[in-house]
């Protein structure tokens, strides 16, 4: 895929790579990819792009993460 972005002087002060990390972190905090595929968007290996989502103070784990998994422990561990 290739993206076209207009000659401003903010998106000329950011390599291809640093580009991609930005898109990675932006797609991963509105839900549209886990970290596997951040980390493969962005071209960095999985704990680089989790470093990256913490710098840029990105919650790793949502409430919505932690009831989908209290969902599953109560389907494996019935009471």
């Amino acid at each position: 895929m290739t993206i076209e972005l207009p000659d401003e002087p903010l998106v000329n002060n950011l390599t291809p790579q640093e580009l991609r990390l930005e898109l990675a972190c932006a797609l991963y905090a509105r839900g549209r990819i886990g970290k596997v595929g951040g980390s493969k968007l962005a071209g960095v290996d999985f704990f680089s792009f989790q470093r990256a989502l913490g710098e840029r103070q990105i919650p790793q784990y949502t409430e919505k993460m932690l009831s989908e998994d209290l969902e599953t422990l109560k389907r494996l561990y019935p009471s």
